[in-house]
């Protein structure tokens, strides 16, 4: 299956190739071949902010990790809409959008979910 790979901080030199390379070999080892995988490497400032918004949490940390399902899924498509969540107004407009795709999803899927940003700028 697939491997996304992006870098989004400078501070440390990240070497594409090998890296992907040892992940592979991680998926192969652990027997997770079949899933899609998403790496995204980034500074203390970006991972902080995430570690805010998802996890209520208010210092850095190593690692995030996020499962693709529905939440996710509708998260992306509003982007792909052209919502965004830079800046509180936006964040109001997708999480807006985002929510009542959700109910609309809950009410034919029998589901409890709510959007990814529910806490960015609450």
């Amino acid at each position: 299956m697939s491997l996304i790979l992006r870098n989004l901080q400078s501070s440390i030199p990240i070497r594409r190739v090998p890296l992907r390379a040892r992940i592979e070999l991680l998926r192969h080892v652990l027997g997770i071949q079949q899933f899609d995988l998403g790496v995204i490497c980034m500074d203390n400032k970006g991972i902080q902010r995430l570690n805010r918004t998802y996890r209520q949490n208010q210092g850095p940390t190593d690692v995030l990790s996020f499962p693709f399902h529905e939440v996710t899924a509708a998260h992306g498509l509003c982007h792909l809409l052209g919502y965004k969540h830079h800046t509180a107004a936006e964040w109001q407009e997708m999480y807006q959008k985002e929510k009542l795709t959700l109910e609309a999803l809950n009410k034919v899927a029998g589901t409890s979910l709510q959007p990814l940003t529910k806490n960015l700028f609450g």
